[in-house]
């Protein structure tokens, strides 16, 4: 997955990474983890038996996890986060662990302090399996996460395709703004993912929709991640240009697509808006224009012509 680096796109970051996946890394091995609860098991108070059973699930430990919730875990216990077993192991893509926990009575509905239920956890940490396993067995596929962020969103986020079909085919809302201002469009245009864009258009979302900030769907795919290629920002660019968007819309700044591109250093999207028609001479709210905010040689060699 692609990591987010300093830019416009870095708000688009902000809203769906309030949880880190672990890595694998991270997982205990099993036998080390049922050592340490048979060192303690027969002493071990009911915290400690619930506080083993978050590790457990962490590293898809299912019989430790059994042993555990038969000593008396609950599979509706939360951590300090609010995640339960079920959202911690869905987290980190364990689909036994999550099969066996709702067989147990685990709720997929409960959800952590950050609003997100087991099913937008999975989407977040893009585990598409486990996000078809909560579907199955009855998972609101719209809840929300933070900030009323969807599910459908955190799939875009992720370019994750297959979950975006998913959503869609379950009724997912394309249009749907959170309360960060944003719409799953505006999360796959800021990456670079210019399927998911295309896609969602194609469901009908306005291109020509105004976002947080008078942000344009334009300016959020000029000012992509800088981790994300540059080719796949100008296929967006160029697809959103292609829906018949004016190419200089501003922002509540008075900033265009093309300000944006030149400050993030863009220089192939700037050459591809100015072929657009993009006006090199405009100016913001603060009296700046493109080449004013240029961030590298290449972006001033582009706006000159060059």
């Amino acid at each position: 997955m692609r990591h987010c680096l300093p830019g416009l796109a870095a708000v688009v970051c902000a809203s769906l990474l309030a949880h880190a996946t672990p890595s694998k890394a991270d997982a205990i091995p099993c036998p080390d983890l049922e050592r340490r609860y048979d060192l303690v098991r027969s002493t071990a108070l009911p915290l400690e038996v619930v506080s083993q059973s978050f590790t457990a699930a962490a590293s898809g430990c299912d019989a430790l996890l059994e042993r555990l919730m038969d000593a008396g875990a609950s599979p509706l216990a939360r951590n300090r986060e609010g995640d339960t077993t079920l959202s911690i192991a869905a987290r980190n893509g364990h689909s036994s662990t999550v099969q066996m926990l709702l067989k147990r009575g685990a709720d997929p509905e409960q959800r952590n302090l950050q609003g997100g239920t087991a099913l937008f956890v999975a989407a977040q940490a893009n585990k598409t399996r486990i996000v078809q396993i909560l579907a199955a067995a009855g998972a609101n596929m719209e809840a929300p996460g933070r900030s009323g962020v969807s599910p459908l969103s955190a799939a875009a986020f992720n370019g994750n395709e297959r979950l975006v079909e998913m959503f869609l085919a379950r009724g997912g809302d394309a249009s749907a703004v959170d309360g960060t201002g944003k719409s799953a469009i505006v999360y796959a245009a800021a990456r670079g993912f210019t399927a998911i864009v295309k896609r969602l258009l194609d469901t009908g979302v306005d291109p020509r929709q105004r976002y947080a900030n008078d942000l344009t769907l334009l300016i959020w795919a000029a000012g992509h991640a800088n981790d994300s290629p540059e080719v796949d920002g100008v296929r967006t660019v160029e697809l959103v240009l292609s829906r018949g968007v004016p190419v200089d819309d501003t922002d509540d700044r008075g900033r265009t697509a093309l300000m944006t591109a030149a400050e993030l250093g863009h220089a192939a999207i700037v050459r591809t808006l100015l072929t657009a028609g993009a006006d090199p001479s405009r100016r913001d709210k603060e009296g700046k224009t493109a080449a004013d905010l240029a961030a590298g040689e290449a972006v001033r060699l582009a706006l000159s012509g060059g």
